[in-house]
């Protein structure tokens, strides 16, 4: 088994290796030293992305990689197949970058969804595009999308993505919708930047009945200008939209999901906040990821990541591969650590990794 660490973009480090498993229990199932099961699967295919959204790309966008080392469609059905037979995997998501630019992006979830049996093929997205591809990714078999949309004022949207595409964000987001893609999720990240727009954005998706999603901003940007001290964290959120809307009632319906869900106005409309640095939920992350190199991620914040793509390539059974797998998720470290004295962010950043 080998650890590689890809520094893309950033100062490359060695990361430490996996740890051995002889005191792993003897469990088909993605067990980490901690006492989690890893069950959600999230599948980066790109690192490309139409938009240059400051709080992730650098402005000139990240490396590209070359095709011959992303997991090809069959590679990933593959991986995903045995990610739900062996490993005990319930939900599958697709991620960047930004997926739409796969041109194969609807094979990769046809094949995907015929392996998957009844686990849930997902998606996330910044929508641009997709009302042009919708039908043909639904038809596939996916279920269920997760759109990205900070504000809705178009300047700032500029500004923020250096992009001028908030119109052919609000067609992808209308195509899902008719598409009948429900729960449909509109993932909005705080930032200083945007919190005098967050009651306008609550307003436009009650208007447009969707589920808006908060998230606190963690340090995963390309440009490293994330500082603690000026972030927007929950508490600061919900004293900023009390002037006009009222949150009420935090809840977890499911405990390993990452967002609170918290009533609007008494209810039944909710807004999702995920407190991602000042509540931190890695206690109860069943998280694993793949990165668009076909490596195993275990944590957003370890470097330490565990090839398949080259042992699948060498000829690798499927035994073989699920082991790898397994090995790398026991050696999940415990969680971010951006509490601690002398945390470093690491390596990639969200574009690079996936979200």
């Amino acid at each position: 088994m080998s650890a590689i660490g890809l520094g893309m973009p950033g100062l490359r480090r060695t990361p430490p290796g996996p740890p051995g498993t002889a005191d792993r229990p003897a469990t088909s199932a993605l067990v980490d030293r901690f006492g989690r099961t890893a069950r959600d699967l999230r599948i980066s295919v790109t690192t490309a992305c139409s938009l240059r959204c400051t709080y992730c790309m650098p402005e000139q966008g990240l490396p590209v990689v070359p095709t011959g080392r992303l997991l090809t469609a069959d590679e990933i059905a593959r991986l995903v197949r045995i990610a739900v037979d062996e490993l005990g995997v319930v939900d599958v998501r697709f991620t960047g970058g930004e997926p739409l630019l796969r041109p194969d992006l609807v094979d990769i979830i046809a094949q995907s969804a015929r392996v998957a049996g009844t686990a849930s093929i997902s998606l996330t997205t910044n929508g641009i595009g997709l009302e042009r591809r919708i039908d043909a990714l639904r038809d596939a078999g996916l279920t269920r999308v997760n759109i990205s949309l900070d504000t809705v004022d178009r300047d700032h949207f500029a500004r923020l993505t250096r992009r001028d595409r908030l119109p052919a964000v609000l067609r992808g987001i209308e195509g899902a919708r008719r598409a009948g893609l429900t729960p449909l999720k509109i993932n909005a990240v705080l930032m200083r930047d945007t919190l005098a727009g967050a009651a306008d954005l609550v307003a436009w998706a009650l208007e447009h009945r969707v589920e808006l999603r908060f998230i606190e901003q963690m340090p995963l940007d390309a440009d490293e200008a994330w500082v603690r001290e000026n972030m927007v964290d929950a508490a600061e959120l919900v004293t900023a939209l009390a002037p006009r809307f009222a949150l009420s009632d935090p809840h977890r319906d499911d405990p390993h999901a990452p967002a609170e869900s918290w009533l609007v106005d008494g209810g039944p409309a909710r807004v999702g906040i995920i407190a991602s640095v000042t509540r931190s939920f890695c206690s109860a992350c069943d998280r694993t990821r793949l990165t668009a190199e076909g490596t195993v991620r275990s944590c957003l914040f370890g470097d330490d990541e565990v090839d398949l793509r080259g042992r699948l390539r060498a000829g690798a059974d499927d035994a073989e591969l699920a082991d790898l797998w397994r090995a790398a998720m026991w050696g999940k470290q415990a969680g971010h650590g951006m509490e601690r004295e002398g945390f470093r962010r690491p390596i990639r950043t969200m574009g690079a990794i996936g979200g």
